[in-house]
């Protein structure tokens, strides 16, 4: 029930992922105000399928605090969704709502694998070189070296089990390339870089991170979500302008064609629905935390990259990683 576009862009998302992914509707639960669903399935949507529900009453806002949400909404979807995982009736959950209180349930109800301090979020983005991972973008503004340390570690796991890159390249957000730059956290941390179970390729600059030198990004969450927020930002203003200045043109139909289907293609290398979810690194459980304006495109795409994690037995391989 939570998200901008929610429940109508989560249910349709459901939808997609059975008609696109073959993906069998009673695998997906829905979690929120059962009468509320049935309507939007039967009525508006006019769908067929028959998902599980599981009924809920209460919904955490989007700009409530964590600390009230764990207080007072313990009926609500966000928990349910939590509480199923932690039971095992469900392999992963999805949640397009408040990603604060959802780092919070996840972490005080599934626990945290063992010698993992703090969870991480994990986006996945396009670079020169194809997918790179960053993380953490949000649910950790207060890091030490060994978090950060931890983030690389899972972070790798996460690039090799999902994506299939065998010996992913780790390097940390720095002010510069050279070892002696930066604070105390990130010259601390590039000291426990050098655990050989890390393929750290050194520090990289602002410029440098859409230009294919790294498969995974670390950096404390407070500046991956500055990262995050600006690639976005700058990602929709470009397309908007080069898209007004193609259609201020009269020239060669044929062209204009032929550069709006580069600026599409380009564009959707930045669109966040392409990947839909982002995984909380770190918690015993597969949780996967959507943008909050996300529509049934990046819903039906966060099923598919759950679904993929799974399959792969991501927090298994995480796990396994760790104690090596």
């Amino acid at each position: 029930m939570g998200g901008d576009k929610a429940p109508q862009a989560i249910v349709e998302g459901a939808i997609r992922a059975v008609e696109r992914d073959d993906i069998e509707p009673d695998c997906i639960t829905l979690v929120g105000d059962e009468t509320k669903l049935k309507t939007l399935l039967l009525d508006t949507l006019k769908c067929s399928y028959r998902f599980a529900i599981e009924h809920t009453t209460q919904i955490v806002e989007m700009d409530e605090s964590p600390v009230d949400a764990l207080r007072k909404k313990g009926k609500s979807s966000l928990a349910r969704s939590i509480q199923l995982l932690k039971e095992r009736s469900v392999d992963a959950m999805i949640s397009a709502g408040n990603t604060g209180a959802l780092v919070a349930y996840a972490t005080l109800r599934l626990g945290m694998l063992k010698g993992i301090k703090r969870p991480g979020i994990a986006v996945l983005y396009h670079s020169l070189s194809g997918a790179c991972t960053i993380i953490d973008v949000g649910a950790n503004i207060h890091c030490k070296p060994i978090h950060l340390y931890h983030y690389g570690l899972m972070a790798s796991n996460y690039m090799r089990c999902v994506l299939g890159i065998e010996n992913p390249r780790v390097a940390m957000v720095n002010i510069g390339e050279e070892d002696e730059k930066g604070n105390p956290l990130v010259k601390e941390t590039r000291e426990l870089f050098e655990d050989p179970r890390i393929n750290f390729v050194g520090n990289i600059e602002g410029q440098d991170i859409f230009s294919g030198k790294c498969d995974v990004l670390v950096c404390e969450g407070f500046v991956g979500n500055v990262i995050l927020k600006v690639s976005e930002g700058l990602g929709a203003y470009v397309y908007e302008a080069l898209l007004k200045d193609l259609n201020a043109e009269n020239g060669d139909n044929e062209k204009r064609a032929l550069s709006m289907n580069i600026l599409e293609e380009i564009y959707s290398k930045l669109d966040y629905k392409e990947y839909g979810g982002a995984p909380l690194l770190g918690v015993n459980g597969a949780v996967n935390i959507c943008h909050g304006r996300s529509d049934a495109k990046a819903i039906s795409n966060a099923i598919r990259f759950a679904c993929r994690s799974v399959e792969n037995k991501l927090i298994e391989n995480i796990a396994a990683g760790l104690e090596g």
